[in-house]
């Protein structure tokens, strides 16, 4: 809700800090601004802190240091039960002895509030669950049985909802659906949904802002698109889907504005980088391009819209995954990097192994990080 004067009920994370009796510090010193009305995420690996900070809102957890504000109000000590925030977590934790309606009215029937049965009415179609109002929980499938928990937060017309890896426990066709879902039904309410997850995919299907985290701290926040297409360091590179990395030398910089580029000397071929994409003051850096940015011919045949260009690299590998191949490509210096090729038909069938190819990929797509991170940053073991 907006106040009179203009504020707004925005989660403000002042100076966040989680450290525990052993010396482990989970969150440090995270500062964050969430507007009102939004669908946020933290992303990050196991460890990285988003739980810990997701508990420290929802009052499960006592922050060391640091303040948490909803617009002017400040819930920092407040009791779980005395914050304008719900919780959904993985497990649901339905009371399986009552129906999908006595669930969803359990807490304001608690609360002694009137019309309830309205308020769980509306509520229920909300969340697409008013043919299964009589059932008890088993009877119902994993995504519905995850409706009814967000349908149970709701009721209490949270102004915050935090969602806890809500959608772990289902299988990935479902898991995908709901993602759909939860966007819908967040838009159609209006609160602010802050969201904990380790899916990629999940936080930028869904969310306006994503934060990356990493190690109690706060990588990189932006929307979907500014994390995957100019990431700012190499964790974030390589957590938010995948990137080749390939070490150069700076040459120096040409042109103003918006046209400046940056030159890097990559193993003898000079790349250029558009300095909006330059994210390092040294004199190396990593040349970063994503897989599906990169593309092969055999060599000495025409490549389609080319950029900087290399001859002499050799496919090692291909895997076809149905809407595209990847394939593994040695460079003349040594490195192997990647390729997604979309499986459009014009090719007329796979690149094989052993076939020398040339290799490009347009200016404007690539970034420039600083070498001092670790290449491996972020990669995910499978």
């Amino acid at each position: 809700m907006s106040l009179a004067d203009g504020r707004t009920r925005d989660l403000r994370l002042a100076g966040l800090h989680k450290q525990y009796p052993n010396g482990f510090a989970a969150v440090q010193s995270l500062d964050l601004e969430i507007p009102q009305g939004s669908f946020f995420a933290l992303l990050g690996p196991s460890g990285c802190g988003k739980t810990t900070t997701l508990r420290m809102v929802a009052g499960l957890e006592v922050p060391t240091a640091g303040t948490i504000h909803i617009g002017d109000q400040d819930i920092t000590h407040e009791k779980p039960y005395k914050r304008p925030v719900n919780t959904v977590f993985q497990n649901y934790a339905l009371f399986p002895h009552l129906t999908i309606a006595e669930n969803v009215e359990f807490g304001p029937r608690r609360r002694g509030e009137k019309d309830v049965s309205a308020q769980a009415k509306e509520i229920l179609e909300l969340t697409e669950l008013t043919e299964q109002a009589s059932k008890k929980p088993a009877q119902l499938s994993g995504g519905q049985q995850q409706r009814v928990a967000l349908a149970r937060a709701l009721i209490n017309r949270p102004e915050v909802l935090l969602l806890d890896e809500p959608l772990g426990a289902l299988d990935l066709k479902l898991r995908r659906a709901m993602q759909i879902e939860l966007k819908r039904i967040q838009e159609e309410v209006g609160l602010t949904f802050v969201h904990v997850t380790h899916d990629q995919e999940e936080a930028m299907t869904m969310a306006d802002t994503v934060a990356v985290m990493n190690l109690g701290v706060i990588e990189q926040m932006g929307t979907p698109y500014e994390l995957y297409t100019n990431p700012r360091t190499t964790f974030v590179a390589n957590f938010l889907g995948r990137s080749n990395l390939i070490k150069g030398t700076v040459l120096g910089r040409e042109g103003s504005g918006a046209d400046a580029v940056v030159k890097v000397d990559m193993h003898g071929t000079v790349v250029t980088i558009s300095a909006a994409r330059v994210h390092t003051e040294s004199s190396e850096g990593w040349v970063g391009i994503r897989p599906e940015k990169v593309l092969i011919q055999p060599e000495g045949t025409p490549i389609d819209a080319p950029g900087d260009h290399f001859s002499g690299a050799v496919v090692t590998g291909s895997s076809y995954i149905g809407v595209s191949t990847e394939y593994e490509l040695l460079m003349p210096w040594g490195q192997e990097i990647t390729c997604f090729e979309q499986n459009t038909g014009r090719r007329g069938g796979l690149v094989p192994v052993g076939t020398r190819v040339d290799v490009s990929w347009r200016p404007e797509f690539a970034f420039l990080l600083d070498s001092s991170q670790d290449a491996e940053a972020g990669i995910q073991e499978t």
